[in-house]
């Protein structure tokens, strides 16, 4: 007899079982149909992405902008280089530096910031010797000739002291440095 009521438990649990698992069959289909009509985000989700979008975006633009200034400077300190080297090379032909940047075919050239390049024939000795660019010690950058930009803000003044100078990207000890006059 115990056997008997041990078969008949067995059968009920198994015949209980394959109902539970129906209903958690019938459940799960029910919560896969509420699931594919409502296809989207929530409220909430939507705003967590706005927010880290927003973050994400506030940490790196201030980086973007610094980079692209650095990359304006190192534009300049190139063309100042090309320039340098075309004057150059005039100089070898004719034994004379020119009068004006057009004369070596950088006359409409502008800077990254939209400003005319600078240039200033020293070595013929006659004339600007009031605005060759000097030094904190007040003694010329260059003997031959200056070749600079003024800079983002696009205002200079002879000397590297003067704080409208101070942005400048020169040319100086004679194309021995070419760079920040900040940092000269």
């Amino acid at each position: 007899m115990d056997m008997c009521k041990l078969a008949h438990f067995a059968l009920y649990r198994i015949s209980e079982a394959g109902q539970v698992k129906k209903s958690h069959e019938g459940e799960a289909n029910q919560v896969a149909k509420k699931r594919a009509l409502y296809k989207g985000f929530t409220l909430i989700e939507l705003l967590l992405v706005v927010a880290a979008v927003g973050i994400l975006s506030a940490i790196a633009l201030p980086s973007y902008g610094a980079y692209r200034e650095k990359l304006k400077i190192m534009t300049c300190q190139n063309d100042l280089l090309s320039i340098a080297v075309a004057i150059k090379g005039y100089y070898s032909e004719r034994d004379a530096y020119p009068n004006t940047l057009s004369e070596v075919g950088y006359g409409g050239k502008t800077d990254p910031w939209g400003n005319p390049y600078r240039y200033l024939n020293i070595d013929d000795g006659k004339k600007g010797l009031g605005q060759v660019r000097k030094d904190h010690f007040m003694v010329p950058l260059n003997t031959d000739f200056d070749l600079y930009s003024a800079g983002p803000d696009g205002l200079s003044l002879p000397p590297l002291t003067a704080k409208a100078s101070r942005d400048d990207i020169i040319r100086a000890n004679n194309g021995q440095y070419i760079g920040p006059a900040s940092e000269y």
